[in-house]
């Protein structure tokens, strides 16, 4: 039988060795990573060729079948993920702040120099850090998608930023929820109505591109994501946002600055009309709970709860909705939560995406120890983007020594010429060291074949036990015999 062109790396993690039968590693795959086989199976071993590097590995640490893979990208303040399925459809969730998203997914996809097409692209709310980094992945030409999600909430340049309103029993409720591409264009189409606002200007830009097949809003009454719905092994239940519909009107209610007060707030009404998701693949539940706030949080679980008041009571009817065994942190992990819905998450696992050079102060430490007192026992595990690489000083110390030479040089430039000499290569050296930040050392990756799941990040220094080179920090979630996903020390 004729061996196969690719495969996969083995669960948990698979080594690669210089030469057939060696003793030592020389790399450490991750369970799911892709290896190319360069020639027929010799005995046990076969040749491969990854990440640039050539060798040979045992075919008992390959797979033929393609895992789940999610990865929390380091964006700094914001959010951005990816996701491939075992399928092979790419996902885009928020895309963070600036760039960072674009500078990763060229690292990934070989500089978009040949098009790709995403299956889609997901924009939970309209807040910069989770919104800001589509618009250079929108302007990239070789770049397209099939969909793009919103929440419905659009931005336009007026006194009501987020359109018009109405009161119905005390609760004040937007009216214009722009649901269907037909409605984005008539809004956007007027110029006056983006104005100098980024947010319409980035959905202009994705709705003229003609790069991007179909735009429009999410919410509970669509059910599941076109695509991963009930009859598909990775699916996407929305759990939010939630229309309340009157006189044929989609609305949604307006969300106070805190819990129980009518000052009505345009963030939080933003954030807390996030695209909720929860993502369901064999005995795997992850939720995406955007940016939700107390508020939204608590209007959720009583949507949810089926007249429960009492917090057992309320707790127990959305654990069987919102509890999962891995959640992405809402909010950065700010304080603006709700102990309430963290017992109903109970999560064996929280990501916590936020950055380092912000004013925010997030992950907040009181946020950090409620999730652990809440977190599924008896170890509940906590990652953070930021968190998973040490600072600026432990960075590529070849490519900081370039850079100060060129710095050097560009001070002591005897001629406006020379600094134009001088520049490009200076910025190609500062592009380096952030995409090796970014690529390397600030990803949370999830790999999930339904049955068990690895979660792992790059060490900033590999790691040598006896003949075993280690490259990744590694956490094991595998199903117990009642099918739930339990951390393996």
């Amino acid at each position: 039988m004729p061996t196969p062109q690719f495969m996969f790396a083995g669960y948990p993690t698979a080594p690669v060795f210089k030469t057939k039968g060696g003793k030592s590693n020389i790399r450490e795959l991750l369970w799911g990573d892709w290896v190319q086989l360069t020639g027929d199976r010799d005995g046990e071993w076969v040749p491969v060729s990854v990440r640039g590097t050539k060798g040979w590995m045992k075919q008992a640490d390959l797979q033929t079948a393609r895992c789940l893979e999610i990865i929390f990208l380091d964006v700094g303040q914001g959010d951005g993920c990816l996701m491939i399925t075992p399928d092979d459809k790419h996902v885009l969730i928020d895309a963070g702040i600036s760039d960072n998203m674009l500078r990763f997914l060229r690292w990934r996809y070989a500089g978009f120099k040949n098009k790709w097409t995403f299956d889609a692209a997901i924009i939970t709310h309209p807040d910069q850090d989770h919104y800001g980094g589509f618009q250079d992945i929108f302007e990239e030409p070789n770049v397209f998608f099939r969909s793009l999600y919103h929440n419905g909430i659009v931005e336009r340049n007026a006194d009501d930023t987020l359109g018009p309103s109405e009161t119905d029993g005390g609760v004040k409720y937007l009216t214009e929820i722009i649901r269907t591409e037909e409605e984005l264009d008539r809004l956007l189409s007027h110029a006056a109505n983006r104005g100098k606002k980024l947010y319409p200007k980035l959905l202009h830009t994705a709705f003229t591109s003609g790069r991007v097949d179909d735009i429009r809003a999410l919410a509970t009454a669509d059910d599941y994501v076109p695509g991963y719905g009930a009859d598909k092994h990775v699916r996407l239940k929305i759990l939010g946002p939630v229309l309340e519909p009157k006189s044929g009107r989609a609305r949604l209610r307006w969300f106070p600055k805190t819990l129980g007060s009518t000052s009505w707030d345009v963030g939080k009404t933003k954030n807390g009309h996030s695209v909720v998701l929860r993502l369901e693949y064999g005995h795997l539940r992850l939720l995406f709970g955007g940016d939700l706030n107390s508020p939204a949080e608590m209007f959720l679980l009583n949507q949810y709860a089926g007249g429960a008041r009492e917090e057992a009571a309320l707790v127990a009817a959305g654990r069987t909705v919102f509890g999962c065994d891995v959640a992405k942190c809402c909010h950065h992990g700010s304080a603006d939560f709700t102990e309430t819905f963290l017992k109903t998450v109970l999560p064996a696992a929280v990501v916590i995406s936020s950055g380092d050079e912000e004013s925010h102060a997030h992950p907040r430490s009181d946020t950090l120890g409620t999730i652990g007192l809440y977190g599924r026992p008896p170890r509940p595990l906590i990652f953070s983007t930021e968190l998973s690489r040490s600072g600026r000083e432990r960075e590529s110390t070849a490519v900081l020594k370039k850079i100060a030479v060129l710095r050097q040089q560009l001070a002591k430039a005897p001629s406006i010429e020379k600094v134009r000499e001088l520049l490009p290569l200076y910025d190609a050296q500062v592009d380096e060291l952030k995409k090796r930040n970014i690529t390397v050392y600030g990803a949370i990756n999830l790999r999930s074949d339904g049955k068990r799941v690895v979660m792992a990040y790059r060490l900033e220094e590999d790691r040598v036990n006896g003949s075993r080179l280690a490259e990744w920090d590694i956490y094991r979630l595998e199903s117990n015999a009642s099918g739930r996903l339990e951390y393996v020390t």
